[in-house]
């Protein structure tokens, strides 16, 4: 499936904006919906190409071979790429190719012409059903797609340009190419206490994953705003995921997560890490991952009784950009069965150079992994943030 406008995502305005895979912005809905992917195009001349081909074989071959009878295939043929009407229509002209040709030998009342006419009927019949199932298998799929699309952008709301005190830009980018349903999830928050952000991958996929990933961003969206402090919003999300896998009984339910709070009085950034990939601070010209005490990731707090996820704090200030990722990219592999290598590739990028911004972050990431990986296992998400002066 894909969509009908085009594959390429619109450009993000410079200094920041939300994005996600190329096919399927997040950020900019289409009102032309869905469609089937259409065949290849040499699927759709190959019935066409079979006749000239048997034409050319009945020219060679004069009376020596009945190739006429090669024509009972065309139905099934056409059937790939074509639609039960136009099935139908190239099966009439078989039969009437059939009978031209076998006129032309003067063997045209023969049994055995009128059993390859028999045939040909019966054939284009069945091809003819088959190609009208698998339109409506086409329209089912489509109609799944959309829904499950319409459920993602629900879940994953676009990321603004500006959330508070920062800019902002993200990437989501699926495993599984013209769909978006997966377990990766992001969101930022302004709130009273600063900028919230969370960026996780819940274990599963598909639709239950889907579930788990509604619960977190639930719990999230409500926490951010109440919760005095980032382990007080871990432990909303705790409470909250131990509920869910109470209610499906699932008792290996869980989900990795770094959450984050930027206040901008201080210019200082908060950081928990619950199982999950390091965040990555480009500042001044380096680049350098925020390594510190892992938590467990949410929804196995119980296995081991603390006080809470340890907190960090770094320096965040005008020209910095904070990265977040999941682990679809660091994990991602090239031919040679490599990992994706993250930070060296910001280093060579942005190391040295003045300060970017989080879409040319982003841009960049979205353009260097397809040339590291060109199949991608797992879901990939993104979400990058700076601080901005409001004026």
């Amino acid at each position: 499936m894909h969509r009908s406008r085009g594959r390429v995502a619109p450009r993000t305005p410079p200094g920041g904006g939300g994005r996600t895979r190329p096919d399927a912005p997040l950020t900019a809905d289409t009102d032309e919906g869905f469609r089937p992917t259409p065949p290849p195009r040499w699927m759709r001349w190959l019935p066409f190409l079979y006749v000239a081909l048997v034409l050319l074989l009945e020219i060679a071959l004069r009376e020596e071979w009945a190739v006429s009878f090669f024509l009972i295939a065309l139905p099934a043929i056409a059937a790939y790429a074509y639609g039960p009407a136009v099935v139908a229509a190239l099966t009439v002209l078989a039969i009437l190719l059939e009978g031209l040709l076998a006129s032309i030998t003067h063997h045209l009342g023969e049994t055995h012409h009128v059993t390859a006419d028999i045939a040909t009927a019966l054939v284009g019949i069945l091809a003819t059903a088959l190609a009208a199932h698998r339109r409506r298998q086409e329209r089912h799929l489509v109609h799944a797609d959309s829904v499950a699309e319409a459920l993602m952008r629900a879940l994953l709301r676009p990321v603004p340009h500006q959330v508070g005190n920062v800019l902002a830009a993200c990437l989501y980018r699926p495993s599984e190419a013209g769909t978006m349903v997966g377990g990766d999830l992001f969101d930022i928050r302004a709130t009273r206490a600063g900028e919230r952000a969370i960026i996780g991958d819940v274990r599963g996929k598909g639709l239950p994953a889907v579930r788990t990933v509604a619960t977190i961003l639930g719990s999230f969206r409500e926490a951010a705003h109440e919760a005095r402090d980032l382990p007080a919003v871990a432990a909303r999300l705790e409470r909250g995921l131990v509920r869910e896998a109470e209610e499906i009984h699932d008792d290996e339910l869980f989900a990795t997560a770094v959450l984050i709070e930027y206040d901008s009085r201080t210019d200082r950034v908060t950081v928990t890490n619950h199982g999950h990939v390091e965040p990555v601070l480009i500042s001044r010209g380096r680049v350098r991952t925020l390594q510190g005490p892992p938590a467990l990731p949410i929804g196995l707090g119980a296995l081991i009784r603390t006080d809470g996820p340890v907190v960090c704090t770094h320096r965040f200030t005008h020209g910095d950009v904070l990265l977040l990722v999941t682990d679809g990219l660091v994990e991602a592999r090239d031919t040679d069965g490599d990992f994706y290598p993250l930070v060296e590739r910001l280093r060579h990028r942005f190391e040295g150079r003045p300060a970017p911004g989080p879409a040319e972050v982003v841009d960049f990431l979205n353009t260097d992994l397809p040339r590291h990986a060109r199949t991608l296992h797992d879901d990939v998400a993104m979400l990058a943030i700076a601080p901005h002066r409001r004026t």
